[in-house]
């Protein structure tokens, strides 16, 4: 029987593979059960930095498999419930999802959607069409990178269902409310030039280039330590959930409590150097 998640680790960097490509990855009961677990386990490894999300080609995940949908059944409800629950920091690792105090907050962005609640930056690796379900997956990811072969549909509206993994704050939060609108009430396809455009996606490389790039950029986050990583990344997360001078009166207690926590001069002076040599190779 077929693996439906694989996973390659190459260092620091894992690459998570939905694998129902006959299915065009679509979301059944195994893969939304199998794909939190295995996202958990890798994100409880000291030894993982990043993790890229992807699909088997030719599709990243056409949604949930409606199929199965159409059997009957509690599928539906069983996709659209919370897949996740509130993690305790383990071995000093805090909950990019905490808000003020430390403590979960009701309506928390990190309580909802497909994942479970992770530390590690996800990045979606967008090989084929994204579709509904499958976009809300992407659109659950950090940052995207898209194949030339990248489409993005939402369909909920045309299925005759509706969201529940968060596409109505994600996907406006991405490219604003209008365009999300349209996305929404045609269910027309958009594609990765387009994406790109809009600021859906971060990138659009060649289809054989895709996981070497993220892969790549798994790597540059893994060149860094870790705590301010995930320190940046929970800031971003509880920032979303304020109102404008909230987010930056949040910014603020992060910096000073940052900071309060001890900083080494030498420390900084020697990152300093890294950051100015590794910024000449780069321009």
């Amino acid at each position: 029987m077929r693996d439906v998640v694989l996973v390659s680790v190459d260092g620091p960097v894992a690459v998570v593979t939905l694998n129902r490509p006959d299915a065009r990855n679509a979301l059944n009961r195994e893969l939304r059960r199998e794909l939190p677990t295995v996202l958990r386990g890798l994100d409880e490894r000291d030894d993982i930095a990043a993790i890229v999300l992807t699909g088997a080609d030719p599709a990243f995940c056409a949604g949930l498999d409606l199929k199965e949908l159409a059997a009957g059944g509690n599928a539906l409800n069983e996709a659209t419930a919370s897949s996740t629950s509130r993690k305790a920091a383990v071995g000093g690792r805090s909950s990019r999802a905490e808000g003020e105090g430390g403590k979960a907050t009701p309506g928390d962005a990190r309580n909802r959607g497909p994942f479970p609640d992770l530390d590690t930056p996800v990045i979606g690796a967008i090989n084929g069409v994204a579709i509904t379900g499958g976009f809300e997956l992407a659109l659950a990811c950090d940052y995207l990178v898209a194949s030339e072969r990248a489409r993005f549909a939402d369909t909920h509206a045309r299925v005759g269902i509706m969201p529940g993994w968060g596409l109505t704050v994600l996907l406006p939060e991405a490219i604003g409310v209008r365009r999300a609108k349209e996305m929404s009430t045609t269910g027309n396809f958009v594609d990765a030039e387009t994406a790109l455009t809009w600021g859906l996606v971060n990138h659009v490389v060649a289809h054989e280039e895709l996981l070497p790039f993220c892969r790549q950029l798994g790597h540059d986050i893994a060149s860094i330590d870790p705590k301010p990583v995930r320190r940046m990344l929970q800031t971003y997360d509880e920032g979303a959930l304020r109102d404008g001078a909230g987010a930056w009166a949040l910014e603020d207690e992060v910096a000073g409590e940052w900071q309060a926590g001890g900083i080494d001069p030498a420390a900084i002076e020697a990152r300093r150097q890294a950051v100015v040599a590794r910024g000449r190779t780069q321009l």
